[in-house]
């Protein structure tokens, strides 16, 4: 009996650090950097709980590029259909802090001059990051 108390409180303890763990930080960027890609949509990811973005340059290097979530991107008047494979356009990221081909998404413009954006600052100042 005790070992089943146990067990069920450590399956409780191990429920509730759940939710801390699913999110991540922003270290990973490098958020003092802007780098500008130009490329064409590969895949629009709409998932929670970040969207996702890949896009081929013009090499033929695909970038994956972190997004908000999309309950976020929708009260910034996103949509699922807001970027479609093949759309030409031109992002704004901070880069990943390895060099891989990724980042955390800024800004995107079409061929057409339509932008959409993802609302976090673009002046370098880091995201989700406590001032003191």
């Amino acid at each position: 009996m005790r070992s089943k108390l146990t067990g069920l409180a450590l399956l409780g303890v191990l429920a509730a650090a759940m939710p801390a763990a699913a999110h991540h930080s922003f270290a990973m960027f490098d958020q003092k950097q802007i780098v500008t890609l130009q490329g064409k949509v590969h895949e629009f990811q709409w998932t929670n709980p970040h969207a996702f973005l890949e896009i081929d340059d013009a090499k033929g290097k695909r970038w994956s590029l972190e997004l908000n979530s999309p309950n976020n991107l929708k009260r910034q008047g996103w949509s699922r259909s807001a970027v479609k494979m093949g759309d030409e356009v031109t992002v704004r990221m901070n880069p990943l802090r390895d060099g891989q081909p990724g980042g955390l998404f800024l800004d995107l413009k079409f061929a057409s001059g339509k932008v959409l954006d993802s609302g976090l600052p673009k002046n370098g100042q880091p995201v989700n990051v406590p001032r003191l």
